[in-house]
């Protein structure tokens, strides 16, 4: 199946495993928050247990260097492109509301990220992650 959208996730390569799979998790969450389009159905086993209904298409996560994440990004805004971000300082915190203050700390230019997530058109997607490579 080909879908016109695509869900690109970067995490920065330096990053302990936790900590790739907890920002990739968060940033997955925005896009499920943003566009509830892209959620499918539930899932139901074969003995009649419901499950939670997942993302009707793939997620592809990339990794990249801190350059590498920080031009993307600034190619993603000038694209206007709908992304959320996660920075450094969001480790520390141990909630929403503190996270959102971080952000709102520091410039978009300034920004530690540590990752983000862009979705949109699928070739405005691939434009702003041209040359990243997929995560391991």
């Amino acid at each position: 199946m080909r879908f016109d959208t695509k869900i690109g996730i970067v995490v920065r390569d330096d990053l302990a495993a936790w900590q790739r799979l907890n920002v990739t998790a968060f940033l997955a969450s925005a896009v499920a928050g943003r566009f509830p389009g892209v959620i499918g159905e539930p899932y139901e086993d074969a003995s009649g247990n419901t499950y939670m209904a997942m993302f009707r298409q793939p997620v592809l996560v990339y990794e990249a260097g801190a350059e590498e994440i920080r031009k993307a990004h600034t190619r993603a805004r000038t694209r206007e492109m709908d992304t959320a971000v996660y920075i450094e300082d969001m480790f520390k915190t141990g909630h929403d509301e503190a996270n959102r203050e971080t952000v709102r700390a520091v410039s978009a230019d300034e920004m530690p990220l540590v990752g983000f997530c862009v979705h949109g058109p699928k070739n405005g997607v691939d434009k702003v992650l041209k040359g990243l490579r997929l995560h391991p």
